[in-house]
This record gives C-alpha cells, structure tokens and sequence, in this order.
C-alpha cells in the first residue's frame, strides 16, 4: 500500500509542476504580447530580453526560491499565528543567514518536511541493507510510520538551524562587546559624540556588533530617534550585556547625565563581567576533561600498565 501511496505522491507532484510549468508559458506569451506592441523588432527573436535576463540569474533564484515561497504559504497557514513575529525576531538575532527572511523560512521548513518524509520511507520501505539499518520495517505501514515521524523532524530542522546560528552571533557579540565600549568610551573621551563614536567601531572593526552600530546609524539617518534606533539594536541581537549597556545609555540621555562617566563606568563593568566569565570557563574544564580521560585516555593507561602483568599470570597458567 505504501507504494501506491508514494507513487500517488510523486504523480500529484509531476501534475503540480506540469500545470507550474503551463502557467509560467501562458505568462511569458502574454509578455510576448506586450512587447510585441511596443517593440515589434523583438519579436522575430528567438528570445526576449526579457527572458535573457531571466536566463541570466542563478538557479537558485530563478527555481528554488520561486519554489520555496510557494510552499510557504501553505506552512505558514499550518503555523499558529502569532509566530510571525517570533520568527522574525529569531532570524534577526541569527543575522539572517544566507539572506533568509521570513517568507524563505517557511519554505524551507514545508520543503524539508516533504524531503525527510520521502526519503526516510523511501529508504526505510526498500531496506537496501537489511541488518544493518537499525529497527527496520516489518510492514509497509512501519515505513509509513517513520515517515509521518521524518516529516515532523524535518519541519523543525530549520528551527534547530536557526537556534544554533543565534547562539553562535550571540557569542561573538559577547567576546566583541567589551572591546567595542572601550573604544566607544575612548572616542567620546577624546572629544567625540556618541554617534560619531559609533562611526569610529563602525569603521575599524567588521564583526556582528560593529554591523548593528553601523545599522544604528543609518536607522538615524532615516529619521528614526536615537532611542528607537538602539532599541532596535536589542531586538535584533539578544543579548543581555548589551542591552543593559543601551538601557544605560538611553537613561543617560534622557537624564541628562554625562555619557562619558556612564560610558567609563559600562566599560569597567564589561571588562569584570569578560574576567568572570573567564574565571567560570576555567572552573568547568576539569568536569568537561573527565569525560574524555574516562573513555580515552584511561583504557589506553591500564592496557599499558597491566597488559604485560596479564601475560605474565597467562604463561604461569
């Protein structure tokens, strides 16, 4: 039974891409049309501009991405609704990988599910290594089984993708940010504004967090106030250190308060916080180094120390 089904399922697709395919030759004539009208001398061409410079585009986005915001629609219905802007918000802190955005997203999440699933039942049906794949299926049904399991798993692999690209900025923007409000700090001590100072890191460092000031201040030169602007900084890194250090920062210009003690006080605070967490990456190492001398390091140790006593007590026996 299963067969039927995934020879249903790759027949539905063939129909899908066919009818892509009729729709797509039904607009380029009526652009055939439009051109013919305007531009009579184009049409004895083998091909339009218009379609060279469609030819003339990568792959992947004249065929993958058309496909995968097709397919969005249809997750991002399946999706609740108030995850939008939760989506948005994480895939800004992972610093939009590959320039996904939301739409893409969701294309790859229904695209992903659609590959697990027929490639899991498809392995898990055939058995091409029986023994040696673990649990295999007893039954169709089994195979059916694993991929209603592999489609579930592979709708969330783009999740796990995007937690671990945040994770990864995030500590980047950590280790970068005491040294950033050192030199911020430096600057406006030296008789610069704030923002020029945030120039200055702009142009001397190209990490993720020199990227945001730089983003800070063309936000400023959009219109946007300097509150909003750094706000905005927060919702797009995450991380707690620098948004304490902006909650500072826009509390000071508010009050009226010398950014330059602020800006000395942050940067004192940045470096104790860098040293302690120093300190807390040297107190976990001995716990992360029992694990690997447990499973390495001490079988080869006792295979040393007692094999030639083993040899010794055989040749006795």
């Amino acid at each position: 039974m299963i067969l039927f089904m995934l020879v249903g399922l790759l027949a539905a697709g063939a129909v899908v891409l066919v009818a892509v395919g009729l729709h797509s030759n039904s607009a380029g004539s009526t652009i055939r049309e439009r051109l013919a009208t305007y531009a009579p001398d184009h049409v004895s061409m083998s091909r339009s501009p218009l379609e060279d410079l469609e030819l003339s585009r990568p792959f992947r986005d004249r065929v993958l991405i058309p496909i995968i915001n097709s397919v969005a629609g249809i997750t991002k219905r399946m999706s609740p609704g108030n995850t939008m802007e939760k989506t948005e918000q994480r895939l800004a802190q992972a610093g939009n990988p590959r320039d996904i955005n939301v739409e893409n997203f969701y294309g790859l999440k229904g695209v992903a599910a659609v590959a697990f699933a027929v490639l899991i039942a498809l392995v898990m049906y055939l058995n091409p290594m029986p023994g040696y794949v673990p649990y295999p299926p007893d039954a169709p049904s089994s195979a059916l089984l694993w991929g209603v399991v592999s489609l579930v798993l592979g709708f969330f692999f783009p999740d796990l993708w995007i937690y671990d690209e945040r994770n990864r900025r995030r500590k980047r923007i950590l280790r970068a940010l005491p040294d950033a409000v050192d030199i911020i700090a430096i600057s406006v001590e030296a008789g610069l504004g704030f923002d020029a100072a945030c120039q200055r890191l702009a142009s001397k460092s190209k990490d993720d967090l020199a990227f945001e000031f730089e983003r800070y201040l063309v936000e400023l030169r959009l219109g946007k106030s300097r509150r909003e602007a750094l706000r905005n900084i927060v919702w797009r890194t995450g991380v707690t250190d620098l948004s304490q250090f902006i909650t500072a920062i826009i509390q000071a210009d508010q009050l009226g308060v010398s950014i330059t003690n602020v800006l000395r006080i942050q940067s004192d605070q940045m470096r104790m916080r860098r040293r302690q967490r120093a300190e807390e990456q040297a107190q976990k190492a001995p716990l992360k180094m029992l694990f690997p001398m447990a499973f390495f390091i001490f079988p080869s140790l006792f295979v040393v120390i007692l094999g030639p006593i083993v040899k010794n007590i055989q040749s006795a026996f």
